[in-house]
């Protein structure tokens, strides 16, 4: 049996991806495996694509419009000075976007080039993996602001 994170999509899918802060109309909202840009998440797609141009123009529309409201989250709740955005789908050969927070504590000579620039050890010790008594209570806060506040400020968007 697959392990949830050996299938990110279809573990989103099926409710089994304990990283899911929440489904969005486009997407799901996940929580980053490591947080070494607090709030760093990524948007999965609602079925298993390559890229964004095997999904058709309403599902591709929801999708990015579903990652700019992750940004908008991210930009409240974690008051980042700005949000990067990648599709990249080099190492992972499925759609997805990940959707970094940016701050001004960072050394200038990082916040001015891409994430993908920070050390391996960014990506892969132990010190910044995603830990529930850590960032819990993050995640939780931009969890409120996906299925609350957010889904008010668009239909106040609709509205006016």
């Amino acid at each position: 049996m697959k392990q949830w994170f050996e299938d990110r999509i279809g573990s989103a899918i099926n409710g089994s991806n304990p990283m899911v802060m929440t489904e969005l109309e486009g997407g799901y909202a996940v929580f980053g495996d490591v947080q070494f840009l607090p709030g760093y998440s990524v948007l999965l797609p609602k079925r298993h694509v390559s890229s964004l141009n095997e999904l058709n123009m309403d599902e591709r529309q929801a999708f990015l419009r579903d990652m700019s409201i992750l940004g908008d989250a991210l930009l409240n709740v974690c008051h980042a000075e700005r949000i990067n955005y990648d599709i990249l789908g080099n190492t992972d050969n499925f759609l997805h976007t990940h959707v970094f927070p940016r701050y001004a504590t960072e050394k200038r000579e990082r916040l001015e080039k891409p994430v993908w620039l920070y050390s391996s050890d960014h990506w892969a010790d132990v010190q910044y993996r995603y830990d529930p008594m850590k960032h819990d209570a993050l995640r939780k806060r931009i969890t409120e602001y996906l299925t609350n506040d957010c889904q008010k400020n668009h239909i106040e968007h609709i509205i006016f």
